[in-house]
């Protein structure tokens, strides 16, 4: 394929990813904003409390959580800083928050596509939202514990504030759609620069026999560190056929589902949150360090599992 070729398809590529986010980010933030200037986020907030006190953060973030769950990382983000001041929030607040989204967010897209390999939906469904909530109850707890980031949160950027006007609102609404295109833009064509030099390739090879630690092995092993740098829809696409086949021992797919489900997109996503004020501690190197440990934790666990048990609870492909 030409450069010429490359550059319009990714293009198509980014524009038809940013139609989707466009179309479900503006109403929802729209629908955040109106819900918070007549009291309705005040009175629903109660709700989400327990979960997010549990991880220190304010209770009208669980509309944040919920929504980036189901929509993804794009829908919670301009919901952070419009349904809490910017002043009430510190960098570890925002760590431990966009962390627990790296680990939970866009379920019903992503774990359909892992169900497509083989994997129950229901059970790794349910590792994923125990694994955020662990990990981000371990973050916080260590940021209390240190002190670190404790200090007021500043962001590098800012996609939308609590305002009181609809005019103001409007105007940063618009502003933060730019420049959410742009940064796709840039993202998409950083990543397709870092792959046509070898670099994504070279880093995938080192991340090779720390995965077989945990007991990712094989083609498996390959597949996943696609999975870590450039997301669910690569890595776990790609072990669909191999899984259909047989190629690929159901439980090596297994265990390459759960470590993408808790790492994936490691480069354009931590550098996303980052530009929100997000620490790499947090964010990046105790969310690597937390999923080999839960990988291999689980591992583990399979290896005293009986087959049958294995296809009953975790696996549901039939060849």
């Amino acid at each position: 394929m030409t450069a010429l070729a490359t550059v319009k398809q990714k293009s198509i590529e980014t524009l038809e990813t940013y139609w989707l986010l466009f179309k479900t980010t503006v109403p929802i933030t729209i629908a955040a904003f109106f819900l918070s200037k007549i009291g309705a986020i005040d009175a629903v907030a109660p709700f989400f409390g327990p979960v997010m006190q549990t991880f220190g953060l304010p209770s009208e973030l669980g509309l944040a959580w919920v929504t980036g769950m189901i929509v993804g990382i794009w829908g919670a983000i301009p919901l952070l800083f419009t349904l809490v001041p910017l002043s009430e929030l510190s960098a570890a607040d925002v760590t431990v928050f966009t962390a627990l989204l790296l680990l939970t967010h866009s379920l019903p897209i992503e774990q359909k596509i892992i169900q497509n390999a083989g994997p129950s939906i229901v059970t790794t469904t349910l590792i994923r939202l125990v694994g955020g909530f662990l990990y981000a109850f371990l973050l916080r707890s260590f940021y209390e514990a240190t002190g670190w980031l404790a200090e007021p949160v500043e962001p590098a950027w800012i996609p939308l504030s609590t305002t009181p006007l609809w005019s103001v609102f409007l105007w940063g609404l618009a502003e933060a759609m730019m420049w959410m295109l742009l940064i796709l833009f840039a993202l998409t064509f950083g990543l397709e620069v870092l792959r046509q030099f070898g670099v994504l390739n070279w880093i995938m090879k080192t991340m090779s026999p720390m995965l077989r630690l945990v007991g990712i092995e094989g083609e498996a092993v390959y597949l996943t560190s696609i999975g870590l740098f450039l997301g669910v829809s690569f890595g776990a696409g790609l072990l669909i056929r191999q899984a259909q086949s047989g190629s690929i021992p159901a439980r090596q797919v297994f265990l390459s589902c759960v470590f993408m489900g808790f790492a994936h997109s490691l480069i354009d996503d931590t550098l996303l949150v980052m530009a929100f004020g997000a620490d790499i501690s947090g964010v990046l190197v105790g969310r690597l360090l937390f999923t080999f440990a839960a990988t291999a934790a689980i591992t583990w666990i399979l290896r005293k599992t009986s087959d049958e048990t294995f296809q009953a609870m975790a696996f549901s492909l039939r060849k």
